[in-house]
């Protein structure tokens, strides 16, 4: 079903009961996704803050810290990452109010493994499209510049071609195609690099520092790539 993805999926699982938290675990890695597990509220906020992960799922009852607490502590860091709620206590009033801080969806306990699997993928889908906004053609002008996404190259600012790296060219279709909106360091990462073991920041400094040398006509007074201290990275076409 999804063995197809170029980047696992990445799923952290936050449950404090042991069999529970292995079933989930092993039934998931079949799947094809990458399983990190937790077993306490406050590993959870240490995580997102250093990782990016495509979902979570979260118990509502755990041990130190409730998982809505949770939840609303991750949503108060302005982070979107899709949360489902898992409950032991079958009651409306838990169900709205894990839905009102944030969560994405619920199930309650015992819950039927299929119906898990695919709420998880419909999950993970979501998000993937909001994150892809418009397409961009494989060759895409701005400002007398060409960039030529197929073949790894672009006409500069002096009308010089230069030959751009893999990586180069994913950076610049992914901020492209969020023309004028902040990108996160987390989301340029996860695409571009795709994996859990992160390049340093200056990684993407420099690929941005080489852009302006290409397509700035002053690359100390940037109009068209941007850095937004602490959030990412934005490009805007005019």
């Amino acid at each position: 079903m999804m063995h197809h993805r170029e980047t696992k999926a990445s799923i952290l699982i936050v449950e404090d009961e042991e069999s529970l938290r292995e079933a989930l675990k092993l039934n998931l890695e079949m799947e094809g996704y990458e399983i990190t597990t937790v077993d306490n509220g406050p590993s959870v906020l240490k995580m997102v803050k250093n990782e990016y992960f495509d979902l979570i799922i979260l118990d509502i009852m755990l041990p130190d810290m409730d998982g809505i607490t949770v939840c609303e502590t991750i949503r108060m860091q302005h982070n979107d990452v899709p949360i489902l709620f898992l409950s032991a206590r079958n009651s409306s009033s838990d169900r709205v109010e894990g839905l009102k801080k944030g969560g994405d969806d619920y199930l309650t306990k015992p819950f039927n493994l299929e119906e898990l699997l695919l709420r998880v993928d419909k999950l993970i889908l979501k998000n993937k499209r909001i994150k892809a906004p418009h397409s961009v053609p494989d060759a895409y002008e701005f400002q007398g510049c060409k960039i030529d996404f197929a073949a790894h190259e672009a006409v500069d600012k002096q009308g010089q071609t230069q030959e751009l790296s893999k990586k180069e060219a994913a950076l610049l279709k992914l901020l492209i195609e969020h023309e004028g909106q902040v990108v996160s360091r987390e989301h340029i990462l996860q695409v571009v690099w795709g994996y859990n073991v992160y390049p340093t920041t200056r990684t993407i400094d420099n690929f941005i520092l080489n852009f302006r040398k290409y397509f700035e006509k002053d690359s100390r007074s940037p109009k068209h790539f941007h850095s937004v201290r602490g959030i990412g990275y934005k490009f805007t076409a005019n």
